[in-house]
C-alpha cells in the first residue's frame, strides 16, 4: 500500500457539505482515510477577490499508483461539478496530491510534492495537524518546519461546527 497526504478544499455553495461529500468519495475510490486535520476557512491564495475557502488535510493509504490516483481526484472534482474555467479561480472542490510515500514525481500533468507547498500556508496549516514530522524529500524540512518559515500571511483560522474558531 502506499501512503499519500491530500489537500481538499473548496469555496463553492455549501462548502461543508461539499467537504463531506468529497469524504465520502474519497473513501469510495481506492483511497482509505488514515488521518484527516481540522477543517480550516482559508483567504483566496491567487485571486483574492473571491469567497474564502474550506480545506482540510487527509493522509491516505491507496494501492493506486500516482497516476491513477490524479485519475481517481479529478474524477471526483468533475463528479462534485468542478469547472476549470480560472487559475486560481472559484471552484466547488479541488483535491491536491500534496505527498505521494516519500516520492519525487514529475509528470506532464503531476508534480509532487506539490511544488507550490512551501509557499502557502492554507495547505502547510492544516498538513501540519497530522504531519507535523513528514520530512519534504526535495527541501528535507519537515512539514513544521516548512510552516514556521512560511512567508505567506494569508489568513487560515480553524473551522468547527459551521463557526471559525481562533
Amino acid at each position: 500500500m502506499n501512503n499519500a497526504y491530500l489537500l481538499i478544499g473548496g469555496n463553492m455553495g455549501n462548502r461543508e457539505q461539499h467537504l463531506n461529500d468529497a469524504l465520502r468519495r474519497i473513501g469510495k475510490s481506492g483511497m482509505h482515510i488514515l488521518a484527516a486535520s481540522p477543517v480550516y476557512e482559508t483567504a483566496p491564495w491567487g485571486i483574492t477577490s473571491q469567497p474564502p475557502f474550506l480545506n482540510q488535510a487527509l493522509k491516505i493509504s491507496t494501492s493506486l499508483s500516482p497516476q491513477e490516483l490524479l485519475d481517481a481526484v479529478l474524477d471526483i472534482e468533475y463528479q462534485m461539478g468542478r469547472i476549470r474555467e480560472e487559475k486560481y479561480g472559484p471552484r466547488v472542490m479541488d483535491i491536491d496530491i500534496i505527498f505521494y510515500n516519500h516520492e519525487v514525481i514529475d509528470l506532464p500533468a503531476l508534480s509532487v510534492p506539490h511544488p507550490a507547498l512551501s509557499s502557502r500556508r492554507f495547505v502547510l496549516t492544516p498538513l501540519n495537524d497530522i504531519a507535523r514530522q513528514y520530512e519534504h524529500p526535495v527541501l528535507h524540512k519537515t512539514v513544521g518546519e516548512l510552516l514556521s518559515e512560511c512567508s505567506d500571511t494569508l489568513g487560515v483560522v480553524k473551522w468547527e461546527e459551521g463557526k471559525i474558531v481562533r
